[in-house]
């Protein structure tokens, strides 16, 4: 199953060829399953254009599948403390609402789809991150 960063979205919006975008094509053509994050989804809607492409994307989008956060107060703990152990290594993250994505991911055990370079980072310092290499969905 996997998880489809906001990254991703945009890029296939915007019909940009990236390899992200063509492996989210493809699961979208073969029908696999895949889902977003509340944050995900208000992240695309943000990005909206014009009240049209709002309406259009949040009835498109509001009929995915949701992962949510499993604990309430722990998972906002957790990927807080992604961010301190990435910020201990040298690394900054330049989103927080990555490492809350990156750790939903982690709790339903789902590979993140992504066009994001903090995830490539977080992934350096958490081993349970799977990360979805763009080869996986021809």
């Amino acid at each position: 199953m996997y998880l489809i960063d906001t990254s991703v979205w945009i890029d296939l919006f915007r019909q940009r060829d990236t390899g992200p975008a063509k492996m989210l094509r493809a699961l979208l053509d073969r029908r696999l399953p895949y889902g977003i994050t509340s944050v995900i989804y208000q992240e695309v809607l943000q990005g909206a254009s014009s009240e049209h492409d709002f309406r259009r994307l949040r009835d498109y989008l509001g009929t995915q599948r949701f992962y949510h956060p499993t604990d309430l107060v722990r998972s906002y703990v957790e990927a807080a403390h992604l961010y301190v152990r990435c910020r201990q290594q040298g690394i900054t993250i330049r989103s927080t609402i990555d490492c809350l994505i990156a750790r939903i991911a982690i709790e339903h055990k789902l590979l993140l789809l992504h066009n994001d370079n903090d995830y490539l980072q977080l992934a350096k310092i958490e081993p349970q991150l799977q990360l979805a290499t763009t080869g996986l969905a021809p």
